[in-house]
């Protein structure tokens, strides 16, 4: 099992953070896995930074084919981390 560290741009970071959002659609460059852990980085595209804030999420499920799905492409059902990190959502 690998851990993947990801940009998250500010909205999908918020709504990652309080649940509302339990999924990542991506380009499957990486060889994404179920049981991997993503490592997520909210990053501001229009300043070129990232804020400091940092969740763990767990890979719990994958779409990689069908349903409209581009070849490549992988949808990520996300679960939270089995122990979490004292920075979770928090500044570095």
């Amino acid at each position: 099992m690998k851990v993947h560290t990801l940009k998250v741009w500010p909205k999908q970071f918020e709504e990652l953070s309080i649940g509302d959002k339990t999924f990542e659609y991506r380009l499957n460059d990486r060889d994404f896995r179920v049981g991997d852990t993503l490592h997520l980085q909210e990053y501001q595209p229009d300043k070129d930074i990232y804020t400091g804030r940092v969740m763990n999420r767990l890979v719990k499920h994958m779409l990689t084919e069908g349903f409209g799905l581009p070849d490549g492409y992988v949808v990520m059902s996300l679960g939270p981390y089995p122990s979490p990190s004292t920075r979770e959502v928090g500044r570095k």
